[in-house]
């Protein structure tokens, strides 16, 4: 089940330009809500859909947490933000989620949206290894966070190699991307260490609620 996919007219007409964030989001943190914000604002995006993994092929040696306890928290990180959206595509998927699946499904949602797939600097090197990388820019442009001054010459690099091969495809996404990662975050709770500068703070009680990552291995 989707949340709020609609504007507030109760419409989803008035979309022209859809950011998609995806990721395990284990769990959600403040870099997250930091890039998506970025996004839509530097790309006069409409909204930014949050896609949190299914069964991801990167994941499978991982522990991953049950994809009902990420999805809460994933609402009650944006439950503030306008245009922020949880979109539950892969987790109510059997199948193995894939990029180029996912992308495919959504642009069969929105036929009249420009699709914007958002990822970090990271990610834009390794993105040719994925699967079926055509397939993904067939349906969306893609949007490579990066920090100024931080390897910013390789990663334009990498920018002008990707647009050359694949035309007008790839745009540098300036973000201020937060110094922490997931697993960091499941190991400061493991070790009781606080999170409170790196979570929304509803983020952080239902995690102390429900006791997660307390015994977090990585």
């Amino acid at each position: 089940m989707k949340m709020a996919t609609k504007q507030n007219d109760g419409s989803v007409s008035t979309w022209r330009r859809i950011g998609i964030l995806g990721g395990a989001f284990n769990p959600i943190h403040n870099g997250h809500l930091m890039i998506a914000e970025s996004a839509r604002e530097q790309f006069a995006l409409d909204c930014v859909l949050f896609v949190p993994t299914g069964h991801s092929p990167r994941k499978h040696k991982q522990r991953i947490t049950d994809s009902a306890h990420r999805c809460a928290m994933i609402a009650l990180a944006i439950s503030d933000k306008d245009g922020f959206i949880l979109d539950e595509i892969e987790v109510h998927s059997s199948a193995v989620s894939y990029t180029y699946r996912t992308m495919d499904k959504l642009k069969e949602e929105y036929t009249s949206c420009e699709l914007f797939f958002i990822l970090g600097a990271d990610s834009l090197f390794d993105f040719e290894s994925w699967h079926n990388p055509e397939l993904i820019l067939k349906n969306c442009n893609i949007l490579a966070a990066y920090r100024k001054h931080q390897h910013q010459e390789k990663f334009f690099q990498q920018i002008s190699y990707l647009n050359k091969k694949y035309p007008d495809k790839f745009f540098p996404l300036d973000a201020p991307i937060l110094e922490i990662s997931s697993q960091e975050i499941r190991q400061r709770v493991k070790e009781g260490r606080t999170i409170e500068r790196f979570v929304p703070e509803l983020v952080e009680a239902y995690i102390q609620q429900h006791k997660l990552y307390k015994n977090f291995l990585s």
